[in-house]
């Protein structure tokens, strides 16, 4: 019997594990509420087969389609290598009954589902490419799987999905320097950490790929060993050869898999209603399953209490086609959808601009949106490419309004009380409307949205949330823009695409808002984000913008100061290593520490140089006095190099100040991040660290005043876990290291030391963090067992700590996330993590309720900020940790620090009640360094 295959058929290998995978991760935790059976993955994994299949129904539709799993853990190579695979992660116990379910969706969509007993679906996939490649038929395999990479050419070619991106054989050399026909050579000497392959210990893909462009094969290679000049390079060529081979054979495909079905049974097939409505309804995916019979024209079954939207609900759905976005050109136009956003009483606002600093950039042009698919772009400054080519000039395109005729018309309704305005981000949008006179409010924010009901889960930028919650990739800015030298900015790129990706940007906007603003009082955070986030935003943006002057004089002498002050030490570390080297490189250290000196604990990393992070050096400091040095010069150099040096670039032209942005979504905690510049990093535990604050200053007539807050973090611990010894501490005002001091190492403190309060400091803290002996024992330089008995004293003396960990984690396992006393989710998707990273995310888990509890606390103060010191001649400027920085007229330091103080100090009320007292220390000064 003839094959139906052959030349003009197009087959599509799908990799069902990386789909699977992707489902599970990229959504929340879903549960069928009939039985609570966890099916999160399992509704991803149908919407993007759904998605797959809309998307391949054009003309360039495949003619033959298969899904392809992987049968069990156990294959051949097992056989050959029993460690292969042998460090992988448990499967997630909530992952497990799910993955027969996708086996049932891809048969429902009709869709072959393949795989075999012994064989990984990388075999059952390369053996298919190569049956269909002989037959003269084309092949896409859509994976993004490094491994399938050496099956590419010759009508083969890989497809990412989930970037959209063809990875053909110029895509492979430029992922591994190789050809494809090359890539298992450079896997076998490689390794992989992932499969536990072992490879040849000390090369990488870059070396590798060398050695095999060089030798032709890894055949010959390993038969030429002795003709490698470096020599430990050539004596792991000839000792590992074995090791090498057996690499080889465990990463190189199988394509001769006995498969008991053929090409011929891969036709693409229509989606059956009789069989695919019944699953979907039997999963209680009551959008999708709507969605899927108005496409068949078929009546959708009926599913009982079911639960409401789930995470793959959208909002409408309705196209996102480019030629439904208008581009207003002139005032009635632009009056027209001003009269639709009033009816609607909403608009989601986006604006194109030449930069990403607020402060700088140019407003390029604004986008509307006021229903799903409809939406509008309206250029302003786009400059006119033809005519810069022709003469230089910098002129405006034709076809744009004046600026200031459309911010005219737009600000009274930004500006409307009674007219929502809805943004990915909106804060920085605010700000570039401030800078041409237009106050945005009230505001709704969807990546705030995100961040109150996932923060933990996943990122918050648009695309990601586009491509998680609306199934759709955003049209990229990349293309657009360029890259390297011949990018441009947004005023170079023509109006016509601008249109459609400005547009668009809108139209996703007000569609996550439509998804996630109804799940907010489903997920139980709307007071989180009524309270602490959407109106942190308009006290963000006046604080960034007003900004913190800095004395560029001040920078440039401490700069030159620690060039000198490293200079000497690179003095001392060459006499001391007994030769010239580049101290600044870290291979050129290792050689030093670890084949001159002998130093032990010497590790190579991939590319074989030694490794020398901070910590490998703090061990060795012990031993001898050069990597202590070292470490003073790297010290010195950052200081140098982010500080001292960087700020003088970030001192804004016009104002003479520089401008920080805060991101509110930057950690999982609620813990604000500083960026461009970060000025939360800046050390205070160190002199030099302290002196830079010197460098920030007021104003002529005013002063800094600072305000901290006193050992938070530790005073949330004593309430949370009701440590009573500690409340009592805090309630007499004590010294709470020297307490606790006195009570793990029974000394008085009438005669505690300055060394046994920092252990007792050290503990403290460290107890928080869920410090290990280890850890602590670096931290004090002392052995790991006394380190490790000093945390075992600290929980017999304080129980409660003990049974709050516990607790915690407990409480994580069972709910994925832990909680703020002020009821801030944060989700811990590796609670339940086998391995290196269990750990991690455990000592994560109990940190979470504490820091972001301080979080919330000072968030809550500086929401309440701008009313209490209304009137007086202050400004809030900055947020470091725990810490609030205000500007202030000399003759009203008094009363705003006691203003502030009162907000801070009761900024938990009345929400919660706590059972320790919060204190705020005030300093002033005409610098920084001077206030805090």
């Amino acid at each position: 019997m003839s094959s139906s295959f052959g030349k003009g058929s197009h087959l599509h290998l799908i990799d069902g594990s990386a789909f699977i995978f992707r489902a599970y991760h990229a959504l929340p935790p879903l549960t069928r509420k009939s039985d609570g059976l966890p099916i999160g993955a399992v509704s991803g994994f149908c919407n993007m087969i759904y998605r797959y299949v809309e998307d391949n129904a054009g003309p360039d539709a495949p003619t033959h389609v298969a899904v392809i799993f992987d049968k069990g853990s156990h294959t051949f190579r097992n056989d050959l290598y029993d460690l292969y695979k042998a460090n992988r992660d448990e499967m997630p116990e909530d992952l497990r009954p799910q993955i027969p379910l996708t086996r049932r969706a891809t048969e429902a969509f009709n869709i072959a589902c393949k795989e075999m007993e012994n064989y990984e679906a990388d075999d059952i996939i390369a053996t298919l490419a190569c049956q269909a490649r002989d037959a003269g038929g084309r092949v896409t395999i859509i994976s993004s799987d490094k491994d399938l990479m050496q099956l590419v050419g010759d009508g083969v070619e890989m497809l990412d999905a989930m970037k959209n991106r063809r990875i053909d054989r110029d895509g492979v050399f430029e992922k591994f320097g190789v050809w494809p026909d090359q890539v298992v050579d450079v896997q076998a000497l490689a390794g992989d950490s992932v499969d536990n392959v072992p490879g040849a210990p000390g090369i990488g893909v870059k070396t590798a790929a060398l050695l095999i462009n060089e030798f032709g094969s890894l055949e010959d290679l390993l038969d030429r060993a002795d003709e490698i000049k470096q020599p430990k390079r050539r004596q792991t060529l000839i000792d590992k050869r074995e090791q090498i081979e057996l690499s080889k054979r465990l990463v190189q495909l199988d394509c001769d898999t006995p498969l008991d079905f053929t090409l011929d049974d891969l036709e693409v097939r229509d989606p059956d209603p009789e069989a695919l409505m019944p699953f979907l309804a039997e999963m209680e995916f009551r959008t999708l399953t709507k969605r899927i019979a108005d496409k068949l024209g078929v009546e959708p079954p009926v599913i009982e209490d079911t639960p409401a939207p789930e995470p793959e609900d959208s909002a409408e759905e309705i196209a996102f086609d480019p030629a439904n976005y208008v581009c207003v050109r002139d005032t009635e136009t632009l009056d027209a959808w001003i009269a639709q956003i009033r009816e609607r009483g909403y608009v989601a606002v986006d604006t194109e601009t030449t930069g990403l600093n607020e402060m700088t950039a140019g407003l390029v042009g604004i986008s509307l949106a006021v229903e799903p698919g409809h939406a509008c772009y309206v250029p302003l400054a786009h400059r006119d490419g033809a005519a810069d080519d022709l003469f230089g000039s910098d002129a405006l395109a034709e076809g744009q309004m004046a600026m200031e005729d459309a911010l005219a018309l737009l600000k009274p309704v930004l500006e409307d009380d009674a007219i929502l305005k809805i943004g990915q981000n909106i804060k920085y949008d605010a700000k570039i409307f401030r800078r041409h006179g237009v106050d945005v409010a009230p505001i709704d924010d969807t990546m705030l949205l995100s961040y109150a009901m996932y923060g933990g889960l996943h990122g918050h930028g648009m695309d990601a949330l586009s491509e998680r919650y609306l199934s759709h990739t955003p049209i990229p800015i990349k293309p657009l823009l360029g890259s390297g030298k011949s990018a441009i900015t947004f005023d170079k790129v023509g109006i016509d695409e601008a249109t459609a990706y400005a547009a668009e940007d809108a139209d996703i906007t007000l569609r996550l808002w439509q998804t996630f603003k109804p799940r907010l009082h489903r997920e139980k955070v709307t007071t989180v984000y009524e309270t602490l986030e959407r109106p942190l935003v308009p006290v963000l943006a006046e604080m960034e913008m007003h900004g913190i002057k800095v004395d560029r004089e001040v920078l440039s002498r401490m700069s030159n100061a620690f060039a000198q002050k490293m200079a000497g030490l690179e003095a001392e570390i060459h006499e001391l290593a007994g030769e010239e080297f580049n101290v600044g490189s870290p291979k050129q250290l290792g050689e030093i520490l670890f084949d001159k000196m002998s130093l032990p604990g010497g590790k190579r990393g991939k590319t074989g140089a030694y490794s020398t992070p901070a910590d490998v050096l703090e061990d060795l400091a012990t031993e001898h006095e050069l990597p202590g040095r070292v470490l003073d010069w790297r010290q010195l150099s950052k200081l140098k190099s982010t500080y001292t040096d960087a700020l003088q670039t970030h001192i804004n032209g016009d104002t003479g100040r520089v401008h920080t942005s805060y991101s509110i979504t930057g950690a999982n905690t609620g813990r604000l991040a500083s960026t461009d510049p970060n000025l939360q990093n800046i050390p205070v535990r160190t002199d030099e660290g302290r002196r830079i604050r010197e460098a920030f200053v007021a104003e002529p007539g005013n002063v800094l005043v600072s305000l901290d807050y006193s050992q938070i973090e530790l005073r949330i611990l004593a309430h949370i876990a009701g440590i009573d010894a500690l409340k009592q501490a805090f309630s007499d005002g004590l010294d709470i290291h020297a307490m606790t001091a006195s009570e793990m190492f029974d000394v008085p403190l009438d005669e505690m030391t300055p060394e046994v309060r920092r252990r007792a400091k050290a503990i403290n803290f460290g107890v928080i963090y869920g410090i290990s002996g280890f850890g602590l024992a670096r931290n004090l330089r002392i052995p790991r067992g006394e380190a490790q008995g000093f945390i075992d004293r600290y929980f017999e003396r304080f129980p409660g700590i003990r049974a709050y960990m516990d607790d915690t984690i407990a409480f994580a396992k069972e709910n994925g996330y832990v909680q703020t006393l002020f009821g801030r989710r944060i989700h811990t998707p590796e609670i339940n993590a086998k391995g290196p990273h269990a750990g991690f995310a455990k000592r994560a888990a109990i940190n979470a309720p504490i820091q972001g509890t301080a979080a919330d606390v000072i968030r809550r103060a500086m929401v309440r900020m701008p009313a209490a010191i209304d009137g007086l001649p202050a400004r809030m400027l900055l947020q470091v940790h725990d810490e609030l920085l205000f500007e202030v007229a000399e003759d009203a330091v008094d009363d705003t620090i006691a203003a502030a103080r009162a907000v801070m100090e009761g900024a938990a009320d009345p929400a919660v009640k706590l059972d320790v007292d919060l204190v705020a220390d005030a300093g002033q000064g005409a610098n920084w360094a001077e206030a805090h």
